[in-house]
């Protein structure tokens, strides 16, 4: 007979006795889920869907972050690689914002299960509009937008926030260009 493991469980005030180590410390249902630094191409293409996504919507009425912050007190506190909300939403806390248009992974070697296992199902389940994840290894896209079905984009894709006139659109390619693997 084997003995059950227990596993901690934390909540989202634990996090800020949590060593800035250059590691990132989530929440999810109470458990904790350590993810290291970013390596250089995670951040080449952060970098590049931030300069896109802030291009576009800077007179739209959003707020584009990165890293960002979803959450939901107690136990549960995720941080995408880009997060956009609307500049409506409350600027003074995490913890106040309600409504979330879109949450960025980008996913490589490191984080590439719990993004697509865990978090890409857990922001759909809190609310959040629109998920994509961006997968180093495979070189595409996959975007949610609320029950819709996942889909895998390789070229380019749109996506237009609530009360946007025109539409943003994503060249693929362009986001892994000068990238090898998942750097």
């Amino acid at each position: 007979m084997g003995m059950a493991l227990a596993v901690p469980r934390y909540c989202v005030q634990d996090l800020e006795s949590f060593p800035d180590d250059g590691n990132r410390y989530e929440l999810l249902d109470g458990l904790l889920p350590v993810t290291p630094a970013p390596p250089l191409g995670h951040q080449v293409v952060v970098s590049r869907l931030m300069e896109t996504l802030q291009t576009h919507l800077r007179s739209s009425g959003a707020m584009v972050y990165s890293p960002g912050s979803v959450v939901v007190e107690p136990k549960v506190h995720l941080e995408p690689d880009i997060l956009v909300v609307p500049a409506s939403e409350p600027m003074s806390k995490w913890n106040d914002i309600r409504t979330w248009w879109l949450a960025v992974e980008v996913s490589g070697r490191g984080s590439r299960i719990y993004d697509r296992d865990f978090k890409f199902a857990a922001y759909t389940a809190l609310g959040v509009h629109h998920v994509w994840r961006v997968d180093l290894l495979d070189r595409c896209v996959v975007v949610k937008a609320g029950d819709s079905d996942e889909a895998s984009c390789r070229d380019t894709f749109s996506w237009r926030p609530e009360g946007m006139d025109h539409p943003v659109t994503i060249d693929v390619a362009s986001l892994f260009e000068g990238i090898h693997g998942d750097d």
